[in-house]
């Protein structure tokens, strides 16, 4: 592990800050994998340390998750941003610039990857109802619901929007505009 010079005595509430911190500083979720990326490829925690922190942040209130189409998204609570604000300065600069710089180069694909959502399930009348949102940071931008008699379609629906949803998004639009 990366050697932490002058950091906090205990390293798990140094791991804790530092996901408080880069929760507070995006204005989305977090996904498991985004967390796990910038901690693992900087090698400041193992992948099961980083579990325990998230684990342990969730049980104290301090950050939420969620989950969308298997993937665990995490955000910070209320009580998470006042805990930061007392304890925060308890990380070092060269941290704090370090999770600056990948936020910096990573925030756009970041957004990108928890903006665009697509999920289904079975509805009572037996066919598959295919949710597609698109946020952008808490406002949604659009959400569409469809009907499709079976699975293999929803499945093909949903993996298909992050590519298309931009694009169906402006014809929506220009349609309800009144442009051609």
């Amino acid at each position: 592990m990366r050697r932490i010079k002058s950091m906090l005595s205990e390293p798990m509430t140094l791991y804790k800050l530092m996901i408080l911190y880069m929760l507070k500083q995006v204005s989305f979720p977090l996904t498991n994998t985004q967390l796990s990326d910038f901690f693992l490829s900087r090698e400041y925690a193992t992948y099961f340390t980083l579990q325990q922190a998230l684990s342990e942040l969730i049980d104290a209130g301090l950050i939420r998750m969620y989950t969308v189409h298997n993937s665990s998204r995490y955000e910070i609570s209320q009580e998470g941003e006042e805990t930061f604000q007392f304890f925060g300065k308890k990380i070092s600069a060269e941290i704090t610039a370090d999770m600056n710089i990948y936020l910096k180069e990573n925030r756009f694909k970041m957004r990108n990857e928890v903006g665009t959502n697509a999920d289904y399930y079975k509805s009572p009348n037996q066919d598959y109802i295919v949710r597609c949102d698109v946020n952008e940071g808490k406002s949604k931008l659009i959400s569409l619901e469809i009907s499709v008699p079976d699975e293999s379609q929803a499945e093909l629906m949903c993996s298909r929007w992050k590519e298309a949803s931009e694009e169906i998004y402006a014809t929506i639009m220009k349609k309800l505009m009144g442009e051609k």
